[in-house]
């Protein structure tokens, strides 16, 4: 009998747990319809962004608001005409526990220019779109994946990653690994990879077509293009400059604490 009752209660009380236990709601949901050339900007606070290009026809954003002090945080949306512009209000002065994550499903079909994605403390993911791409991070990893349009990336402590791009690409981390990975090149855009502290891994095309300018403080230098890495005489680090066909555009590798590579895709 007195197994029975016991067994009743710890129902009971898993009951009342499911009923008032605050589940992490999403609390923003909007979709979009833009015209090619359309614009998205995105300005969190804390919190990841994710972007992914799907098979639909409208730009869908679903924000979950999470942490203790998540009701106290809003997202405002000032989107316009062939504009989509979102930001996170926090309440001044606040110490709150609460971040934003962001999902954004944008039509393979269309190319849009990411005007600005970024976030104080997050990680940022892009993959399968079109388009130009602005993101940047003060703290977080940057990820980019199957994109066709140029890319500007940047994080101030993370890994950067960005893979498979059809198109230009500009990355930076002040404070973490760089990984490029370019498919085909467009156009005759400048493009520089950087590090303060972390390796830069580059991998172009074979054909490229450019005045290349390498460097690292305290690590090596590795290529398989035809070009000739100079050691440092008195101490560690390496240099490497050379034009590859008509030098059509500068490509600036560096690094002040780690090592560099340049190598064919």
């Amino acid at each position: 009998m007195t197994r029975n009752v016991w067994s009743r209660l710890a129902l009971l009380f898993g009951v009342l747990l499911m009923i008032y236990t605050p589940a992490r709601a999403q609390e923003f949901q909007h979709s979009y319809k833009l015209a090619p050339g359309g614009s998205l900007s995105i300005r969190n606070v804390s919190g990841d962004v994710n972007i992914t290009g799907y098979d639909g026809d409208v730009v869908t954003v679903s924000g979950f608001k999470e942490g203790r002090d998540r009701d106290m945080v809003e997202v405002e949306d000032r989107s316009s005409g062939n504009s989509i512009s979102l930001g996170v209000r926090y309440p001044s002065p606040c110490n709150c526990d609460a971040s934003v994550r962001f999902e954004v499903r944008i039509p393979r079909s269309i190319n849009v220019y990411i005007e600005k994605v970024s976030t104080a403390s997050g990680n940022i993911e892009v993959n399968g779109v079109r388009g130009e791409i602005n993101v940047s991070t003060a703290s977080g990893d940057v990820t980019v994946n199957e994109v066709n349009g140029r890319v500007h990336a940047s994080t101030a402590s993370g890994e950067m990653r960005v893979k498979d791009v059809v198109g230009e690409v500009s990355a930076q981390s002040a404070s973490g690994d760089v990984e490029v990975e370019i498919a085909q090149l467009t156009g005759t855009e400048d493009m520089k990879f950087s590090s303060a502290s972390g390796d830069v891994h580059v991998r172009l095309p074979a054909n490229l077509d450019a005045d290349i300018s390498m460097s690292t403080s305290t690590g090596d230098i590795r290529t398989d293009f035809p070009i000739q890495v100079k050691e440092s005489r008195y101490g560690p680090g390496a240099q490497a400059r050379a034009r590859l066909g008509s030098g059509s555009r500068s490509i600036q590798i560096s690094t002040a604490s780690g090592n560099v590579s340049l190598m064919r895709y």
